[in-house]
């Protein structure tokens, strides 16, 4: 039986430059395409921030206050979760607008494990090679596995619907961007990623990213760098614990 499954481009309005790479994608993605309204964090009012972020929600605890752009990112990816879950959708193939798809390897990955992939399952189609796993599929060339620890970035993922359910309902207030988030996992979802590469992040080529920060001091950057390397070491410290339990 042949999923249902439509894909969702996360697109911010005011990003005109990035308006040819949209229709681009929706030209050659193999599914029908829609384009998502991302949120703009930095037209959200205090009120509407504090109704879905609070710091130190989550264990362990992360170090860093949100950025609006950050904020606007995890709720445009609810938004894209909010699509799946109302359409009815077996599952939804979420991509940001910054990237470029080889859509020949990505229609190998999708056919060749399509009878893999469940409801609950979660895809990570990483932009990097730096993830290694247990094998949970392998076919022709293109493996599905469980990160050890799963990448950053959400560039693009397959979200089956019963994992975007459980997503928004896990996600109604956050403490740390979606894509660390998703690093710690969220119950009833299995969470996978995919070999080999099959998207390309390509944001320095339009113009840098939309989830802009004040300029930082060589003081500012380097404590940020100590705490950043403690939180990955408590992260990794975190998930391994639960793994093993």
């Amino acid at each position: 039986m042949t999923m249902r499954v439509e894909a969702f481009i996360i697109h911010l309005a005011r990003a005109e430059q990035r308006r040819p790479q949209v229709e681009k994608l929706q030209r050659d993605l193999p599914m029908h395409a829609h384009v998502i309204d991302a949120v703009d964090g930095n037209a959200l009012s205090e009120a509407e921030i504090e109704k879905v972020y609070q710091r130190h929600l989550l264990r362990p605890r992360y170090p860093f206050a949100l950025r609006p752009g950050e904020i606007g990112c995890f709720l445009s990816h609810r938004r894209a979760w909010q699509e799946i879950v109302d359409r009815d959708l077996d599952a939804g193939l979420i991509v940001e607008d910054d990237v470029e798809v080889d859509v020949g390897t990505l229609k190998r990955l999708c056919h060749l494990h399509q009878g893999v992939f469940t409801s609950q399952d979660y895809l990570r189609f990483p932009h990097k090679a730096n993830e290694r796993g247990e094998t949970a599929a392998q076919n022709a060339g293109t493996t599905l596995f469980k990160p050890a620890i799963p990448g950053l970035g959400m560039v693009m993922q397959l979200v089956g619907r019963a994992a975007a359910s459980a997503l928004l309902a896990q996600t109604k207030r956050f403490d740390r961007p979606v894509d660390t988030t998703i690093q710690l996992g969220c119950s009833g979802i299995r969470l996978l990623s995919s070999r080999p590469l099959c998207v390309r992040e390509i944001s320095a080529q339009m113009g840098g990213t939309v989830i802009q920060g004040k300029q930082k001091t060589l003081g500012e950057s380097a404590s940020r760098e100590v705490q950043r390397a403690i939180y990955r070491g408590r992260m990794r410290r975190a998930v391994k614990g639960l793994k093993q339990g």
